[in-house]
């Protein structure tokens, strides 16, 4: 049976790779995440059926004992924007130093080890139907796409088994992740919903040999209009913070760009099973009793919402 460690095992991807994992049932599970309240929480249904971890990536013994005993390693543990451009340095200490624990426990102890590795499309920012033989060009304060880009160039420098999979804006809860709302508004994006993100990563194990030393984009079927999907959400979940915080106040620059080879890897593996309405009708489902936050987001819909982004304080 072979052995998988989920990273960042807490996070929306994370959760659903358990969930695919689990139900291949031929997987044995480790899980790891930073310990908080809500980790624990989320974590706690899954204790009797995967070897839940609570500890941080950057902790070289922790990490050296758990790659000698795995042979693939789902890597997701990540600082997400607007967190991630917020302070500079913390997307390295997680991102490429965490990343860099795993790269050194692999090289000494098990070279076998195959490492997925979980970079972003944002990393393209303007070019057109970029490819990931696009030519990156990242400005100083990007710490984000940065810190993605330099993991990358070390997992190719120093790892003989590996897969990198660049992910563009994911759709998950509004409600509690900030990073959804991080995008320009006129902006046609590529979009995939952390059900199919993670069923990638799962369904990638079997293609290993395929995908080795390789690089893709992962996106989902269908592209949208950011604004369109802003307007969507709003209908659904009403005003929110996160909403309000994240459009008043942090610069929008997350960006999900169309790719031109945005179908190689689901030739390869057939990873997409989900859409942008099912994901619409999962909101739906898990946003209940919020009826005067809807009648709140009414006056944007109609207004806000519908005028060009012209500066940073376009909400």
């Amino acid at each position: 049976m072979k052995k998988v460690l989920v990273t960042g095992a807490a996070g929306a991807i994370g959760l659903q790779v358990i969930k695919y994992l689990l139900a291949e049932g031929k997987y044995e599970i480790t899980a790891i995440d930073l310990k908080s309240k809500g980790v624990i929480q989320k974590l706690r249904r899954y204790k009797r059926r995967v070897n839940v971890l609570y500890g941080d990536i950057s902790d070289r013994i922790l990490i050296e004992a758990l790659v000698k005993d795995h042979n693939i390693i789902i890597h997701l543990a990540s600082t997400l924007p607007p967190l991630a451009d917020m302070k500079r340095g913390l997307a390295d200490i997680v991102d490429y130093q965490g990343t860099e624990n795993i790269i050194r426990a692999i090289s000494y102890y098990n070279p076998k080890c195959h490492l997925f590795y979980a970079s972003t499309t944002s990393m393209y920012k303007n070019k057109v139907d970029p490819t990931v033989k696009s030519k990156i060009e990242l400005q100083e304060y990007d710490y984000f796409s940065l810190a993605k880009y330099n993991t990358e160039k070390l997992i190719k420098e120093k790892l003989k088994n590996y897969t990198i999979y660049r992910i563009p804006l994911v759709l998950c809860n509004p409600l509690t992740e900030p990073f959804m709302f991080h995008v320009k508004k006129n902006s046609i994006i590529d979009v995939i919903t952390k059900e199919d993100a993670a069923y990638s990563f799962v369904k990638g194990i079997k293609y290993i040999d395929k995908l080795n030393r390789k690089t893709f984009n992962v996106c989902g079927e269908e592209s949208i209009l950011y604004k369109d999907l802003l307007k969507q959400i709003l209908k659904i979940i009403g005003l929110s913070w996160n909403y309000v915080f994240n459009r008043l106040f942090i610069e929008k620059n997350y960006y999900s760009p169309v790719c031109a080879d945005k179908d190689d890897l689901n030739n390869i593996i057939n990873y997409r099973n989900d859409s942008i309405t099912e994901y619409y009708k999962r909101l739906r489902s898990r946003v209940k009793n919020r009826k005067f936050a809807k009648f709140l987001a009414k006056p944007l819909i109609n207004l806000k919402v519908e005028r060009s982004e012209n500066n940073g304080k376009s909400i």
